[in-house]
């Protein structure tokens, strides 16, 4: 059986923000077992997994991607919403739309360091609609 959930995170700052919290907030009930599938509904943000014990790992994100995908690259074309927005799509594109994470014993099985994460690459993002899927 597949659940489906769409909801809208609240509008974050540009960078690199954890949202275990606010994602299962939004989901009723996990399953003893499944699988949560999350899509993020944007070109200009991302979704991923990786530390959620240290704020200066998400620091670093920012920095190392904004150094690899500056603003105001003298080469782009699609330059009308904003210099932040080029680089916006290509950071999108390199971390990716979806993740899965296993669902044990009614949990997400994720490691004890890892949480979710949005990635807001522009601005002004505002809202970002998800939808979360889960697998039983």
């Amino acid at each position: 059986m597949i659940h489906h959930y769409s909801f809208q995170l609240t509008a974050k700052s540009r960078g690199y923000h954890i949202i275990t919290t606010e994602v299962l907030n939004q989901i009723p009930q996990l399953p003893a077992n499944g699988i949560l599938h999350l899509f993020i509904h944007h070109t200009s943000a991302a979704i991923t997994i990786n530390e959620a014990a240290d704020p200066d790992v998400l620091t670093d994100f920012e920095s190392v991607f904004n150094h690899i995908v500056p603003e105001n690259l003298p080469f782009l074309v699609h330059t009308i919403e904003g210099p932040d927005d080029m680089p916006a799509h290509i950071k999108a594109a390199m971390i990716g739309h979806s993740i899965q994470i296993p669902i044990i014993e009614g949990q997400l099985a994720l490691g004890t360091w890892q949480g979710i994460y949005l990635c807001e690459f522009r601005n002004r993002g505002g809202a970002r609609k998800i939808t979360a899927s889960i697998y039983e």
